[in-house]
């Protein structure tokens, strides 16, 4: 029983120090770099999206898939996938391109809820997130949001 309780208090520690070996990563910072339209069908719309994604950390980020979701006013509003592999290297930036979808059922619905409130809102607030796929350490997930604002 000794033993085993021994074996076992080693291998937190060493576990415990294992972890704190590995250096933090801080996390990717994503900017929407670019929209070109893509062909659609039927009642969807289709754009490549070009994200600017910028390694903040001292070592090279490899990347295997990309995944994105993009939410207005707290509902989502566009998602897409890309099977990009890439890397980003350290303290450095790269473009990647990820076609989404749209659809325009969403889009209709989402324009008649802001008609039926009566009164159109001076801006529109969104999400992005997303996640680089990767070898390593799994997914690096990323978020960023802000305010649109549309003109009177």
């Amino acid at each position: 029983m000794r033993w085993l309780l021994s074996t076992w208090i080693s291998i937190v520690v060493l576990s415990l120090s294992a972890c704190a070996v590995l250096p933090g990563r801080e996390p990717v910072q994503v900017i929407v770099a670019g929209i070109e339209s893509l062909p659609g069908e039927g009642l969807e719309v289709r754009m490549a999206v070009k994200l600017r994604i910028q390694n903040p950390n001292d070592a090279q980020l490899e990347y295997d898939g990309v995944y994105v979701k993009l939410d207005v006013l707290d509902k989502t509003f566009a998602t897409g996938v890309s099977n990009e592999r890439g890397s980003i290297p350290r303290f450095g930036e790269a473009v990647v391109e990820v076609p989404v979808t749209i659809s325009a059922v969403r889009v209709g619905l989402n324009a008649l809820g802001l008609v039926m409130e009566g009164k159109a809102p001076e801006k529109v607030h969104y999400t992005l997130r997303g996640k680089l796929g990767g070898p390593a350490f799994g997914a690096m997930r990323f978020e960023t949001d802000g305010d649109l604002v549309l003109p009177n």
